[in-house]
C-alpha cells in the first residue's frame, strides 16, 4: 500500500511519486549478460504471463507541476505521477498480448471525476481485449463504485465502509474571510447564470446560481447511477434505491450485485498469486519512472547539475500533450504558451493534444493562449482538446479553436460570459494602521485603484470594457466551432454551464471521451500509423528544478511574456493563515486553495472569464 512516497501539496495532497528501483545498474549489468548469453533465454522466459499491477495513490496531476510549499520539500529525483503517465500505461496493459490481466486499486488515490471515468473506461477495453479486470477497494463509495463497475472481480473488503449516498456539493463564500482582512470584492456581471463572483461579495447563492448548481448536480448524479447500472447490469431504479438508503453494508451491496466478492486484502492476493501462478506481477506496469539514476556520490550530483533538463528531440512522429490546469494567468499560461510553440517549430510534433482542466481566469490572458493555439492550426497539424473536470469560461475560451474537442459526460463546460471585478482593501490598509491621500488628474484615473469601490460611472465604463471581450468571446465561438453548434450561440452564452453530454447535444464539444481518445484522433488525423504521445514540459522533481534552467533558442522570441504579481497576495495569505483554513479537511483546503488562485488572477486583470469550479469531493 505505501510504495509511493513524495511530498504533500498546499491543498493537503500528497504528491504520489514514482519509486526508484534500487540496483538499477546490477539490473542493466544482467540484462546484458542475458543478451550475450541467448541460450539461457528460453522461448518461455520470453512468452511469460504478465499481470499490471496498479495501487494508485496520491494527488493525481494533469502537468506534474503541483505547487510546492515549506512542507513537500524533498531531495527525491523521482516524478510526479501524471494522468497521462497512469493512462498510457493502462492503453499499454490493454494493448499487450502478455498481460493476462489487469489488478487496481484506488482507496489512497486524488482523482477527479473526468479521470475516474477514463480509468473505467481503459478497464473496459481491457475487458474487451479479453482480459480479467481485477478490483480491490476497503470502501464503497462514489469512485470505488465507478471504477469497480468496469471490472469482473470485484472485490469488497467484508466490513468495508459503505459511503454510496449520493453527491453533495458544499459552495463556499468568502464574504466573512474578505471581511476579515478589510476586502472588498466590487463586481459586475455580463450573464445572468455568470456567478462567479458570488461567493466573494454574498453569503448564500443567488436564484440563477442556484438553479444552475441544481442542474448541474442532477446532470452529474444521473450519470453515476448509470455508468455504475451499465457496469454491473443492475437496473438504474435499484442504484437510485440503494443510494438514497445509504447505511446498507459490504453484504448487502454484494446482494444486490454491485460487488463480486466480499474478501481481505490477503485472501484477495492470495487469490491472485494462485490464479495466475506462472506470471510475473509487474506494480506500475507501462508507467515511466525517473530518467535521472539514483543520486549517490558527488559525481551523480554533477551530472544533474550540469545537464539542461530538456526534453530533447525525438526522432520519429509523436503527438505532443500539453496541459493547461488551474485558473488562467499570465503565471500559469507562460509555460503552456511556450510549450505550444516549441512543438510547433519541432517538425516530429506531427500533432497537439490541449488537456485543459481550469475554470477560466484573466482574459486577457486566455485570448494569448487562443493566439497560440491558432499559430498551431494554422501550421495544418492537427489540435485536439482534451477536457478534464472543468474546462469552463476561459478554459472554454483557449479549447473552441481546437479541430475537435473531447469531454467526459460529467466535464463542466461552457460559462460563456464575462465578469469584471476588483478587491477594495481600503478598511484591510486601516487595520494594519496605513491610511492613504490620492491626488489625480482625470476623472476616472482612479477606476481601478484598490483604495476605493467603483462609482456608478466607473461600473459603466467597465460594463463597456466586458461587453468587448464578450463579443469577442462569442466570436471565437462562433469562428472555431462554425456549423457544429446546434443552436444560437447567444442562448448557450450569458454564463450558462452544461454537463459533457449536454455540450454534445449543443454542439460545444464533438465527442465523449478522455485524454487517449484525443490522442488517438490527431494520430489519425495526422496519418501516422503508429506514435506515442509525449508530456511536455516533462515534469520535474524537486531536485531537478533546484539546477535546471529554462533553454532558450537562438531564434527563440525576442520578447517573452513576463510573471505578473497580484498586489493582493499578502492580505490573502494573511487572511486565510488568520482564519485557520490548515484545519479544515484536504477536499475544503482544496476549494480555498482554488478559490486563492482565482482571486490571484483577478489581481492580474479587472476582466474575468471565470466560471463555476463544482467540482465533486469523491
Amino acid at each position: 500500500m505505501n510504495r509511493a512516497i513524495g511530498g504533500v501539496t498546499p491543498d493537503g495532497h500528497v504528491i504520489t511519486r514514482i519509486p526508484i528501483e534500487r540496483n538499477k545498474i546490477m539490473k542493466r549489468i544482467l540484462l546484458l549478460i542475458a543478451a550475450c548469453l541467448p541460450c539461457m533465454v528460453t522461448a518461455e522466459d520470453e512468452t511469460e504471463p504478465t499481470v499490471a499491477v496498479y495501487d494508485i495513490q496520491g494527488f493525481i496531476s494533469e502537468s506534474g507541476n503541483i505547487p510546492s510549499s515549506p512542507f513537500s520539500i524533498d531531495f527525491d529525483t523521482e516524478l510526479p505521477m501524471t494522468f497521462h503517465d497512469l493512462i498510457t500505461g493502462l492503453e499499454q496493459a490493454v494493448s499487450d498480448e502478455q498481460v493476462e490481466a489487469i489488478v487496481i486499486e484506488i482507496d489512497d488515490a486524488g482523482l477527479g471525476f473526468a479521470q475516474i471515468i477514463e480509468i473505467r473506461d481503459q478497464l473496459l477495453a481491457a475487458q474487451e481485449a479479453g482480459k480479467d479486470v481485477w478490483f480491490y477497494s476497503d470502501y464503497y463509495d462514489n469512485a470505488s463504485a465507478i471504477v469497480g463497475s468496469a471490472a469482473n472481480h470485484f472485490a469488497l473488503m467484508p466490513e468495508a465502509i459503505v459511503d454510496f449516498a449520493g453527491i453533495h456539493y458544499e459552495a463556499m463564500y468568502f464574504k466573512g474571510l474578505l471581511d476579515k482582512a478589510g476586502l472588498q470584492a466590487d463586481v459586475v456581471h455580463i450573464g445572468d447564470f455568470k456567478s462567479f463572483g458570488e461567493e466573494f461579495y454574498r453569503t448564500g447563492p443567488s436564484e440563477f446560481s442556484k438553479k444552475q448548481t441544481e442542474e448541474l448536480i442532477d446532470g452529474l448524479f444521473s450519470e453515476i447511477v448509470q455508468l455504475v447500472a451499465d457496469g454491473r447490469k443492475v437496473e438504474a431504479e435499484k442504484v437510485k434505491g440503494l443510494i438514497d438508503r445509504g447505511d446498507f453494508t459490504a453484504e448487502q451491496a454484494k446482494q444486490a450485485g454491485l460487488v463480486d466478492e466480499l474478501q481481505y486484502r490477503t485472501e484477495f492476493n492470495r487469490t491472485l498469486r494462485e490464479t495466475y501462478a506462472d506470471a510475473n506481477f509487474e506494480h506500475d506496469y507501462g508507467i515511466p519512472g525517473s530518467p535521472i539514476d539514483e543520486i549517490e556520490g558527488i559525481f551523480d550530483l554533477f551530472k544533474l547539475m550540469f545537464s539542461d533538463g530538456g526534453d530533447g528531440k525525438q526522432q520519429d512522429g509523436y503527438v505532443a500533450v500539453v496541459v493547461l490546469e488551474g485558473a488562467i494567468t499570465e503565471l500559469s499560461i507562460a509555460p503552456v504558451r511556450r510549450a505550444i510553440l516549441e512543438k510547433l517549430k519541432d517538425e516530429n510534433a506531427k500533432g497537439l493534444v490541449l488537456r485543459v482542466d481550469s475554470p477560466g481566469g484573466c482574459a486577457m490572458a486566455s485570448e494569448i493562449l487562443w493566439e497560440a493555439t491558432r499559430q498551431w492550426t494554422d501550421s495544418g497539424r492537427p489540435l485536439a482538446v482534451s477536457m478534464g473536470d472543468v474546462a469552463a469560461s476561459g478554459g472554454y475560451y483557449v479549447s473552441a479553436g481546437a479541430d475537435r474537442i473531447f469531454a467526459q459526460p460529467g466535464t463542466l463546460t461552457g460559462s460563456i460570459g464575462v465578469v469584471g471585478m476588483k478587491f477594495v482593501v481600503g478598511e484591510g490598509l486601516e487595520k494594519l494602521g496605513i491610511t492613504t491621500h490620492s491626488t489625480q488628474r482625470g476623472k476616472n484615473a482612479d477606476a481601478y485603484s484598490m483604495v476605493s469601490p467603483f462609482t456608478p460611472e466607473q461600473t459603466e465604463m467597465l460594463r463597456d470594457s466586458m461587453r468587448e471581450v464578450y463579443a469577442t468571446f462569442k466570436q471565437r465561438v462562433e469562428e472555431g466551432r462554425g456549423e457544429r453548434l446546434e443552436a444560437k450561440l447567444e442562448t448557450m452564452a450569458g454564463g450558462r454551464v452544461f454537463t459533457g453530454r449536454r455540450a454534445l447535444e449543443l454542439g460545444l464539444v464533438d465527442e465523449m471521451g478522455g485524454l487517449r481518445d484525443a490522442v488517438a484522433w490527431v494520430i489519425q488525423k495526422a496519418e501516422l500509423d503508429e506514435a506515442e504521445s509525449i508530456l511536455t514540459p516533462r515534469p520535474k522533481s524537486f531536485f531537478e528544478g533546484l539546477f535546471y534552467e529554462p533553454e532558450y533558442d537562438e531564434d527563440d522570441e525576442l520578447v517573452k511574456m513576463g510573471q505578473g504579481a497580484s498586489g493582493v497576495d499578502a492580505m490573502l495569505t494573511a487572511a486565510m493563515q488568520e482564519a485557520g483554513l490548515q484545519v479544515l479537511p484536504p477536499a475544503m483546503r482544496a476549494k480555498v486553495r482554488r478559490a486563492y488562485g482565482c482571486m490571484q488572477a483577478i489581481g492580474e486583470s479587472r476582466v474575468q472569464l471565470i466560471g463555476p469550479d463544482l467540482r465533486l469531493d469523491w
